[in-house]
């Protein structure tokens, strides 16, 4: 019996195997070393790491240009603009994620490089999921990012509320994971295959005389995404996490696991289950019109800054789907356009919220942030700005994102959802400019400043420049997104 080895493309793989290997490198570090791994070492490496990722993604965008999209591991993994971007967004968000959690260790006094080792690992299993061209290779990194992600958000061990937390999100989570894989079995039951571009070949030239199968398949695995990015009424883990868990992990969580969550649900729905686009289009036009709704009028009665944004990041998912349910090249580019610009900014307003809620990362009332902008101007300012970007404010990154999810929704005959949105998107103004008017209200401007770390400024100040830079010429961005999205590879 010969063993057929598949051929490799290692540069296809190349910031899998670079997130990998930096973790396997600090992970034997604190094995082998007598002393412990000094926190700057393993936060230098996690930039490096990220940084050369970014190297290694231009890299394949060139070739990408050059030869074309390509696929390789017996076709398991893909290498197309698509995945090249999504890879860059995941790779600046841990770079700005581990920032802020270095500042967030020094002031908690938390020793140890394991945030680092898993926050890699989390990484590579989303850059997985980007890249993915196989129902099971989604399954892997679905689990290497969550597995990950169950521990960071028990991190904090000195706060009952941390492990309370990361015990909800592993119970539901697993239970999500489960039901995912049967639906990638059904699917592969019905169609005869696991890999995307067979599962779409398949359907696009046969009829099949008894869908139940697929359509309980494809069901089981949008349930298993609608999880991961917190769609209702799969939301109810989602305010408990954020709040419970360390805020540098919240705003890594809330930025990374969108975008890998995202770019396997594109993959999957569009370029595998395209041929269905009436079969699973209604059940998304529920999940984005209930989204849309409950994560905007939630979020009204919110006193916890943690919980708002949760529900805000739910409310955010709704919109993101508008661009999925589109079905359409242009609602695709609206999808990755709004990833690209909302991960940065969440990342750098949990950056703030890190910052205000002091020593014991305890303190996230929204009445701390009153008066905040008199005694700090340049942190308040920053925190309106971003906050008035998440609202969807012209002149901000989103407000163009939010337009074009809207655009390509109406094109496709979907009025009424876009309605639903505009009015959730109102609602939500609401509680947004509730914060922002907060931060410039009278207050004792005798209150204690609050410290700013150069590197958690440096995020906070780097997430406000995307924000006005791109809100103002967001040119580059959305040809960036419409380019990865025409050549995107089915």
């Amino acid at each position: 019996m010969n063993l057929v080895i598949p051929s490799i493309h290692y540069l296809a793989i190349l910031p899998v195997l670079i997130f990998f290997g930096a973790a396997l490198v600090l992970t034997l570090a604190t094995a082998l070393v007598k002393s412990k791994v000094p926190l700057w070492v393993a936060t230098a490496t996690v930039v490096a790491t990220a940084l050369a990722s970014i190297v290694v993604n231009y890299f394949q965008w060139r070739n990408v240009a050059h030869a074309g999209a390509s696929t390789t591991i017996a076709h398991a993994i893909v290498l197309d603009d698509f995945s090249v971007i999504a890879s860059a967004v995941i790779a600046l968000s841990l770079l700005m994620s581990a920032l802020v959690a270095h500042d967030w260790a020094l002031r908690e006094r938390v020793a140890g490089v394991e945030f680092h080792i898993l926050a890699l690992a989390s990484s590579g299993g989303a850059l997985l999921m980007t890249q993915a061209n196989d129902l099971v290779v989604i399954f892997l990194g679905l689990e290497i990012l969550s597995i990950g992600l169950y521990v960071l958000v028990a991190f904090d061990r000195h706060r009952a509320t941390s492990a309370e937390a990361a015990l909800k999100y592993f119970l539901l989570g697993s239970f999500a994971s489960a039901i995912f894989i049967y639906g990638a079995a059904l699917v592969y039951g019905a169609t005869g295959s696991a890999n995307l571009t067979s599962i779409s070949y398949f359907l696009g030239s046969n009829v099949l005389l008894r869908p139940a199968l697929l359509y309980a398949g494809g069901a089981l695995l949008l349930v298993g995404f609608a999880f991961k990015i917190a769609a209702v009424p799969f939301h109810l883990w989602s305010p408990d996490v954020y709040e419970g868990a360390p805020t540098p992990v919240t705003g890594f969580m809330a930025s990374i696991v969108k975008v890998g969550a995202f770019a396997a649900l594109v993959r999957v729905l569009i370029s595998a289950l395209g041929t269905q686009l009436d079969t699973w289009r209604p059940i998304l036009w529920m999940l984005v019109a209930l989204t849309t709704i409950v994560g905007a009028t939630l979020a009204l009665v919110q006193r916890n800054a943690k919980r708002m944004l949760a529900y805000s990041s739910i409310n955010h998912a709704g919109f993101i789907l508008l661009g999925v349910w589109a079905g359409t090249i242009r609602g695709t580019a609206a999808t990755l356009f709004y990833v690209m610009t909302y991960a940065p900014i969440v990342v750098a307003t949990f950056a703030v919220v890190t910052l205000v809620g002091g020593r014991g990362d305890d303190h996230h009332s929204v009445d701390r942030y009153r008066g905040l902008a008199r005694r700090q101007p340049w942190l308040g300012a920053a925190m309106a700005v971003l906050l008035l970007s998440q609202l969807g404010a012209p002149l901000t990154t989103g407000f163009y994102a939010k337009f074009t999810v809207l655009a390509s929704v109406v094109d496709a005959g979907g009025g009424a959802l876009a309605l639903i949105a505009l009015l959730s998107a109102a609602v939500a103004a609401v509680f947004y400019l509730r914060w922002t008017l907060a931060l410039y209200a009278e207050d004792d401007l005798e209150a204690a400043r609050i410290a700013v770390p150069r590197s958690t400024g440096a995020v906070i100040g780097f997430g406000v420049l995307v924000t006005l830079v791109f809100g103002v010429w967001p040119g580059p961005l959305a040809t960036l997104a419409q380019h990865a999205t025409v050549l995107f590879t089915p």
